[in-house]
């Protein structure tokens, strides 16, 4: 007779192999403090760094400093919830910043033949989450690679984005889309409103949820994963057409902060969002990530852009600087990652 196991210890293995091995093994307290030190160790380094530049850079903290540093990382923010969801499951989106150029020129196209910001803004979400959907069948049931198949959709996307506004920019003159951008909301534009919205709601997913611990399970261990009872392929599935669906909503808002859809928008975005991930202790390999460590890896990343702005450094080092801050985070990730095998 085959044992077949039942439905609860299914759920049992799927909620642990999620779990680190110091919960699950009893690590003893000094070790637990070890481990809280070191999760919070980038919050104290950026709190020391914000400090630092707030006594040494001349109008840095400042009310309108610091809502333009806010405005500025919203879109990275947003994109990086879901990337975040992408990088735990071992899987990554290269095509998000086309995905971001083509929502906008979509949007405001559809916003010219419609003139009904509703439905222009919903068909490009709906259009977001099937480019996600098609991203998440071809790696997931397909098995074709994450970097060829969203390498793929990138060149896709980017040049329908240039087809659909013939390549140029398509103006936007409807007020109530231009409001998406602009509107203050309780002294801060709705923009900053939204990303915030993003992070606690997909801070809830990750930690407080079954998907979220099938998300860490199965960038842990796909096989066992799958073992426990876990539908690996529809969960990557819906990370992806989640990361669509949000891809598409943040192009929509800076279409609507610049007024136009810009089919060369958002060039080298993805690295952007990458690059805040991992400097946030998203694993490259899968199975570790946090809602506020990807926070402060966006911060980190828009305080140097500001920081750099208000020095007046060039823009030519400032993609030096980026460069710098990816090669660096993807050190440390595999330093960490190294550490913890033995």
């Amino acid at each position: 007779m085959t044992w077949k196991p039942d439905r609860r210890y299914r759920q049992m293995t799927a909620k642990e192999a999620a779990m680190p091995d110091s919960t699950q093994l009893g690590a003893p307290p000094r070790f637990k403090w070890a481990e809280r030190i070191a999760e919070y160790s980038l919050v104290l380094v950026y709190a020391a760094m914000f400090g630092v530049l707030s006594l040494t850079v001349p109008h840095f903290f400042s009310v309108p400093n610091m809502l333009g540093l806010a405005l500025s990382v919203s879109q990275v923010g947003m994109v990086a919830c879901t990337m975040m969801l992408c990088l735990a499951a071992r899987d990554f989106d290269l095509s998000v910043g086309s995905t971001i150029a083509f929502a906008g020129v979509l949007c405001a196209t559809l916003l010219t033949l419609v003139d009904n910001t509703f439905l222009a803004v919903l068909g490009t979400v709906l259009c977001g989450a099937v480019i996600g959907a098609v991203n998440g069948t071809v790696i997931a049931y397909l098995r074709i690679n994450a970097l060829i198949a969203t390498l793929a959709t990138m060149l896709i996307v980017r040049g329908l984005g240039f087809i659909v506004s013939s390549g140029q920019a398509v103006g936007v003159a409807n007020e109530h889309f231009i409001l998406l951008g602009s509107m203050p909301l309780l002294g801060a534009p709705l923009p900053i409103w939204v990303t915030a919205l993003c992070f606690a709601v997909f801070g809830v997913l990750l930690n407080q949820t079954v998907f979220g611990r099938n998300i860490l399970a199965i960038g842990g261990n796909p096989e066992a994963s799958r073992l426990a009872g876990i539908n690996v392929e529809r969960t990557r599935l819906l990370i992806f057409l989640i990361q669509g669906a949000v891809t598409a909503l943040a192009g929509v808002i800076l279409a609507s902060r610049i007024t136009s859809g810009q089919p060369n928008a958002a060039q080298g975005f993805e690295l952007d969002v990458i690059s805040a991930c991992v400097l946030g202790g998203v694993s490259l390999m899968g199975g570790r990530a946090t809602i506020v460590g990807v926070l402060i890896g966006v911060l980190i990343m828009g305080t140097v852009n500001n920081v750099m702005n208000l020095t007046n450094v060039d823009a030519f080092y400032q993609y030096v600087a980026r460069g710098v801050i990816l090669l660096t985070a993807v050190m440390f990730d595999q330093l960490k990652t190294r550490s913890e095998d033995r």
